[in-house]
């Protein structure tokens, strides 16, 4: 009796598992979460009620059905994966002073004649006339004054990438601060340093501190303000010289 029922039950148990199998593997090529659960299930019960049943006949469908088991969940390889955020803006044109609008550009070049045509020619005289720096030193200041107020302009509208907050409205008035200073001082080179230090600070901001202003403005701003620098220090280099030729006059008339 024992002989007799070893061959039943291992044949139940075959008919079982291929149904099993046959239930399972067709909704397991179905793509859902439902159909992994069923075939795992399936593959559950098979090893639970057929444990005698390790013929290499059923290998092959054991095999199969646990081979199929992560088809559905490997279809998201096939996705588009995004790029990251610094491929991209490594990919975009780098804007320059060509992109600028003319006005903008024209309006900023022809703002820097005055910084540059007063000293040089006060250096194509030979002479310093504290008269023309003292007009310099003015101009620079209503210019450090408009650049502070600039971030005020750009700030208030409602569609602004900046947003009017302590940050930005206090840097503005930080500029015409310094430019009032400056004319506050008798002597022309503290003026003109104080200037310089305005304009510094006035560069950081706009550049490094508030963004986000284009890259073309940040270029022009950072030439504009070289320019600026450089004509306010030539002017302090002149009086310097001025004053040192007329110690020297007055020893000679000394002597």
């Amino acid at each position: 009796d024992k002989t007799n029922m070893f061959p039943l039950m291992q044949r139940s148990c075959f008919h079982m598992s291929f149904r099993l199998q046959r239930l399972t593997g067709p909704r397991l090529l179905l793509c859902g979460k439902n159909e992994t659960t069923w075939s795992s299930l399936g593959l559950c019960l098979w090893r639970v009620v057929c444990p005698l049943s390790r013929s290499s006949v059923l290998k092959p469908a054991s095999v199969y059905s646990t081979q199929l088991q992560p088809f559905h969940t490997s279809l998201t390889f096939f996705k588009k994966k995004a790029r990251p955020e610094s491929e991209t803006e490594a990919q975009k044109p780098k804007e320059s002073l060509k992109d600028a609008p003319k006005p903008a550009l024209y309006l900023s070049l022809a703002g820097l004649v005055p910084f540059v045509t007063m000293p040089l020619a006060m250096a194509i005289q030979g002479t310093y006339y504290p008269e023309v720096a003292f007009a310099q030193v003015t101009y620079g200041a209503v210019t450090v004054s408009f650049l502070g107020g600039m971030r005020w302009g750009f700030a208030l509208p409602e569609n602004s990438p900046a947003k009017p907050d302590w940050l930005n409205m206090a840097n503005a008035t930080v500029p015409p601060l310094l430019a009032w200073q400056a004319l506050l001082f008798k002597d022309v080179t503290l003026g003109a340093v104080m200037l310089v230090l305005a304009l510094g600070i006035a560069l950081h901001y706009d550049v490094a501190l508030l963004p986000p202003y284009p890259r073309w403005f940040k270029l022009l701003r950072v030439w504009g303000t070289v320019v600026m620098v450089l004509s306010l220090l030539a002017t302090a280099g002149l009086k310097l010289v001025s004053e040192e030729q007329r110690r020297e006059g007055r020893s000679k008339l000394q002597n």
